[in-house]
């Protein structure tokens, strides 16, 4: 019973390899990249959105020419390395360790995005900075920006997939391929 039990995740990466469903496979992926946490910040254009409703960003904040906001309004300004205490309200300014946008020439944009376009997004060294899936995969499970969406402080909405449970989808997603949905 243990020895099956200890095989089970491997065995049905096996069967996928065999014909299982690409779309089941990336959906947990999916969630969490197109989840506000993650797609405020993962934009088309230059300024941030803001809120689980994606609004744009108040004060008029723009990506800047290194994702780090405009001279003179640097997302650091405002975003400091960790949340602020609830004392400061639910809607006071989040915070985590570097926080930024992606750089204006590889935004890595999630929004608006169906699930086959994102999957080959994540997938496209042009798009993620020259990081290819394993580095992609460092970069979910150990960034501290990146875990800041599992605890954003407020009255903000978490990822419905656990970071362990997104990493651990990452990584089965990766042995079997990282194959695109349809």
């Amino acid at each position: 019973m243990l020895a099956t039990m200890a095989i089970t995740p491997f065995a049905s990466i096996g069967a996928f390899a065999q014909g299982g469903n690409a779309d089941q496979l990336f959906e947990p992926i999916r969630t969490v990249l197109q989840h506000p946490r993650c797609q405020n910040c993962h934009i088309p254009g230059d300024a941030p959105l803001q809120y689980d409703s994606g609004r744009e960003h108040a004060q008029f904040v723009q990506r800047g020419p290194r994702g780090k906001g405009a001279v003179a309004m640097e997302c650091a300004a405002c975003h400091h390395d960790e949340n602020l205490p609830a004392s400061y309200g639910a809607h006071a300014p989040p915070g985590a360790p570097n926080w930024q946008l992606p750089p204006p020439e590889a935004k890595m944009v999630f929004i608006g995005l169906s699930p086959r376009a994102l999957c080959e997004a994540i997938k496209d060294k042009r798009v993620t900075r020259g990081r290819d899936l394993n580095a992609m995969l460092v970069h979910v499970r150990d960034d501290k920006l990146v875990g800041w969406g599992w605890n954003p402080g407020g009255e903000r909405s978490v990822p419905p997939v656990s970071r362990p449970a997104f990493v651990t989808a990452f990584e089965q997603w990766l042995r079997a391929g990282a194959p695109c949905p349809t």
